[in-house]
This record gives C-alpha cells, structure tokens and sequence, in this order.
C-alpha cells in the first residue's frame, strides 16, 4: 500500500502488553494511535514498558487514555492520585471564604489547574501522551452518563473551570479534548447503548450547550462530538455531520483543532440515515463529515463479538474505501493529530515526585 498522509485511526489492545496482531495493527499506516483502558493495566512500570514498546513500532503513535477524574479514570492505584470528579470544582466555586464574593471561583479555578497538571504529569512520567478531558457537557442533572464528570450547569462555569484545567494539562505538556459537542448533558439516554435525541432548536444549544466551544476556541486543541441526533439541526448524529463539524463548529465557532469521532463501536454510532452501518461505513461517514480522527474501542479482545476481526475488518474497508475514493487522506487532518503529540520531553516518576509545582499541585486539590 502507498504511503498515506493521513493516519486516522486510534484502535486498542486486548492485554497488558503488546502481541504480534497488535503489532501488526500498529504498524498499519492508517492507524494513528492506541487508546488504553484499566484492562491494559497493572502497575506502573509495565504501563511504562508498554508505552515504551508502543512507540518502538510507531514513534509518532499517539497514546491516549480517558482519564478525567472521578469515576472516569483508568489508572487508580500503585501512587496515582485519585482525581476528584469535575463536578467537585463546580462546588467549590460557591466555598466564598470571609465573606468575599468570588473567592470560591478563584480558588476553584486554581484548584483546576492543579488537577490537569497532576492528571498529565502523571501520566506523561509513565508514557501516555492524551488524555481525552476535560468534559464540556452542561449538567443539566438528567444524564446519568455525565452526571459528575461535568463542572456545572453555567456554561460560564464550565468554561472558565475547563480553561483552568487545560492550563494545568498545558504546563505538564499535554493537549485537551473539549467533549461531547455540541452537548451531551441534556439527553438522559446514555450513546454507549441507546441513540439520544435531542429536540431542541439550534439556536438553544448555541445559547447554552455549545457556548464553551465558542469561548475556548482559542485554547483547545481537540473536540470530540456526540453520538447524539439533533433533528432540528441534522438527523444525523453529530459526530457524523458536516453541518455540526464543518458549517457550525468549525465555521460559526471558529474552531481550529483536531476534531475525533467518538468510539464507533457505540450503539450511538451504530445507525446512520436510519440504516445499521459497519464499521468501515461509520469511519468514513465520521471522516467525510469533518472528524479528522475517528475511534474502535472494544473490538480488539478476543471476548469481543467478532473476536477481533473487527479490527482488521476496519483497517482493511477504510484503505479499500481510500484507494476508491470514497473518502481522501487529508494532510491538515494529519497535522492536526501530530500537533496533539507532546512536544516537551516528560519527567520520569521519581523526578516528578520532587518537583515543587507537583507538590504544590496535589496540596491545592480539593
């Protein structure tokens, strides 16, 4: 296969370390980076012997994890802290101390930093390159799927706390991922087994929803869009709409960044127009619509549905779809995704645990 200038797709590994079909997958010019999850760890030094061997087969890999905080957070024990949940620093914005109106929200705003920058350096020392955080969703108390993991129900709490947290994960070296565009927190349906809609007018969700999209255009490096349908926008879901990615997210809010599919394996993801959709036929949708990344989690473990096959099944339709034309390798996707990769070097464990600012870090989290 010709060399690609595109390499959009982020897979995952059954185990705790990498075996020959891994290899095989990684290896696959099409394939642009690995997403962890708790099966993939046990402690410390094999996450970093596995990172290690990850970026021997693809240096330019990139190393990605959910790790937000509270109960989204892959890696909990042998000396990684456990991060509070975002709604924690919504709650501590209200803590005014002495009377001072607007102390809480500085000193949650601090206390944000401090959680990205111990969330990245963390994971950075062990060889993780991303996390996908922090969570934009408004809490409008409805969504058990977000429910804590958002910051607040005021898009300007959440903005203002999101871009405190993406200071901290910037001073580590670490991009952010602003998710679930347009907005998840409304719908009660959970995306990972049902297709939420969402039947309210564009022009309510650009006025709440979507506002911190707006005012951290400058500041984010990624978006991921929701497996959500909008049907008085698009009846497509968003993360496979070129109205949501092209027209309002990148046009009308004036967004720069990588943009990620959500993991196609969810239910969400699975009806396109109405109409069951293989893998292949999602990746490309989500591509063609605007994604410059897409994700398949899940699919790799041999308790999988198909065993595996899956994957393979992806990396071979997503070439065949290119040498078809049916969708084009995009060199500005490509450096959108290279851009996430970090660009300072990381300090090991042991050094990190001496450095002044990440005791400071861990002393200002609430």
């Amino acid at each position: 296969m010709k060399n690609v200038l595109h390499a959009p797709l982020i897979l995952d590994i059954a185990g705790t370390t990498l075996c020959d079909t891994d290899r095989r997958r990684l290896a696959h010019p099409l394939t642009g980076g690995l997403i962890l999850f708790g099966r993939n760890w046990v402690d410390r030094a094999q996450l970093s012997a596995l990172c290690a061997d990850i970026k021997s087969v693809r240096p330019d890999a990139l190393i990605c994890v959910d790790h937000e905080g509270g109960r989204v957070q892959r890696f909990r024990t042998d000396g990684f802290t456990h991060l509070p949940p975002m709604r924690a620093l919504g709650e501590l914005w209200a803590e005014d101390e002495n009377g001072m109106v607007g102390s809480g929200a500085l000193q949650a705003m601090n206390a944000a930093t401090a959680c990205g920058f111990v969330l990245a350096s963390e994971l950075r020392a062990c060889g993780v390159d991303f996390s996908f955080t922090p969570v934009l969703d408004l809490d409008f108390g409805s969504s058990g799927v977000i429910g804590d993991r958002a910051f607040a129900r005021d898009p300007r709490m959440v903005s203002l706390l999101a871009k405190s947290l993406m200071h901290g994960l910037l001073q580590a070296g670490m991009a952010n991922c602003g998710k679930h565009f347009p907005g998840h927190g409304f719908v009660k349906a959970d995306s990972h087994t049902e297709i939420p809609v969402d039947k309210r007018s564009l022009k309510n969700i650009l006025t709440d929803d979507a506002l911190p999209y707006e005012w951290l255009n400058t500041c984010m490096s990624s978006v991921m869009p929701a497996h959500v349908i909008y049907p008085k926008v698009d009846g497509r879901p968003a993360g496979f709409s070129k109205r949501w990615l092209q027209d309002i997210l990148r046009q009308q809010l004036g967004f720069l960044g990588a943009v990620f599919s959500d993991d196609l394996s969810m239910a969400g993801a699975r009806l396109i127009d109405g109409r069951e959709v293989t893998y292949t036929e999602a990746a490309v949708t989500a591509l063609n619509a605007g994604c410059d990344l897409v994700l398949l989690c899940n699919q790799s473990t041999p308790n999988s549905p198909e065993g595996g096959r899956a994957v393979d099944d992806l990396l071979d339709g997503l070439a065949q779809a290119q040498r078809l034309g049916h969708w084009s390798a995009s060199a500005a996707s490509e450096a959108r995704r290279s851009a996430l990769l970090p660009s300072s070097p990381a300090l090991d464990w042991d050094s990190l645990l001496q450095t002044p600012a990440y005791l400071q870090a861990l002393a200002l989290l609430p």
